[in-house]
């Protein structure tokens, strides 16, 4: 993303700050191919008409058939139910589109998405994101993607967590510190230069600290909390991604489960496989899973050091929900994934993708946005294809994405 993207992106979010309140503050501005300003427009600018209304009219005053940039901070609804952003690609040709959140009255995907279905769609980064939610406080707070809808979820963050079990071993981190240090290295080379400990020990006590989190938050995980209880048949959603990528039975394969939680999804998918190893940072969820499945290896590690596997053993790789966990580095564990299959052997892992809104019992789409108790719709895709823009850098081929109801799963076969 360049330098100047960014500009435009907090420029598109002071326009909005000047919106009156009450009201959705949105903010749009489009950019020439020379980098400079042709228009902007806010909503609330002329009572009774949308941002979309005002910039249409003040481009059309213009002459203006065509932009080179469009930033947008909210992908908002009109009131008939259609994007606004949608009817002013179909009229103007934008060459690159960038946009902050997605309404919060989009709860669900929608076939004539812009984000989704537009090939130039960008989003804008973390911390510019949580300015467009400060300045819409009220209209996301009380909106079904607010993640206190889920008590589980609001009181379970590994973020505080971590915090929490940092300043236990006398590294006082707040979960600020914590959530804008979110790499396993990142988070340990800032404690290092805070507190002048030795490297080696830093990665030491922020590994103790994720595993005790982990262990926390998913070694009694119950399945009443996860979003696939309102999907009964996310086994053959599985099974389908697995079917489309090799021939074989699972019971035929040698599998690796990395990232296996509480246990309760290698249980349900692979009880009947003979050759299977399981491994995970966290202790209670490899105890959980012996008992269910006695004959299976299990290995304590992280996805990112398969150090005791060996090269090429592996037919099937499996890692679900793992890839963006917390302080996850993906880059690394795709290399070591790649390193210990076989030629031609099959990968699948998936990206969470919803969180059950336990008052209602349906699922609301989308993944955290960091520090924040907002789900953003369009987050969980934007994960899935950065992991697998990372699996095509460590090597693998046939990359495929297929979205579900619960969660966003990625196939490829090793190189």
């Amino acid at each position: 993303m360049s330098p100047n993207s960014t500009y435009w992106m907090n420029h598109a979010i002071r326009v909005a700050q000047t919106a009156p309140c009450p009201g959705r503050r949105v903010g749009v501005a489009l950019v020439s191919e020379h980098d400079e300003l042709i228009c902007f427009a806010f909503e609330g600018e002329v009572r009774g008409a949308s941002w979309y209304r005002i910039l249409r009219r003040r481009m059309q005053e213009l002459g203006t058939p065509s932009v080179h940039g469009a930033y947008l901070t909210i992908n908002t609804l009109s009131a008939d139910g259609s994007f606004e952003l949608g009817d002013l690609l179909r009229e103007v040709r934008v060459d690159r589109v960038y946009v902050g959140l997605p309404d919060p009255a989009l709860t669900t995907y929608r076939d004539d998405d812009p984000v989704t279905t537009h090939g130039q769609v960008h989003r804008f980064p973390d911390d510019l994101q949580c300015q467009i939610l400060k300045q819409n406080p009220d209209l996301y707070a009380t909106s079904e993607q607010s993640i206190e809808c889920n008590p589980h979820y609001s009181t379970h963050r590994i973020s505080k967590a971590v915090s929490r079990t940092l300043t236990s071993m006398g590294l006082a981190l707040t979960r600020s510190d914590v959530s804008a240090n979110r790499g396993r290295f990142a988070l340990a080379s800032f404690i290092r230069q805070r507190y002048g400990i030795e490297h080696e020990e830093a990665v030491r006590v922020v590994g103790a600290a994720l595993s005790e989190a982990f262990d926390a938050k998913y070694g009694a995980y119950d399945d009443a909390f996860d979003a696939r209880s309102a999907n009964a048949r996310w086994m053959d959603d599985f099974m389908a991604v697995y079917s489309q990528s090799s021939p074989r039975p699972l019971s035929a394969v040698n599998i690796l489960n990395v990232g296996v939680g509480a246990g309760h999804e290698a249980s349900a998918l692979f009880t009947d496989c003979p050759e299977i190893t399981f491994v995970d940072i966290a202790e209670s969820g490899l105890v959980n899973i012996r008992q269910r499945i006695p004959a299976s290896r299990t290995v304590v590690s992280s996805a990112e050091n398969l150090s005791e596997l060996p090269e090429g053993s592996f037919d099937l790789y499996v890692s679900l929900r793992t890839y963006n966990s917390s302080f996850f580095d993906t880059p690394a564990a795709a290399s070591e994934a790649h390193r210990i299959l076989k030629s031609g052997a099959v990968i699948i892992v998936s990206v969470a993708n919803g969180f059950l809104y336990a008052q209602r019992g349906c699922v609301v789409p989308g993944l955290i946005i960091p520090g924040t108790e907002f789900v953003d719709l369009y987050r969980g895709m934007d994960t899935a294809r950065l992991i697998g823009a990372e699996l095509e850098s460590a090597g693998f081929k046939n990359i495929q994405i297929r979205p579900t109801s619960t969660e966003i799963y990625l196939s490829a076969t090793a190189g």
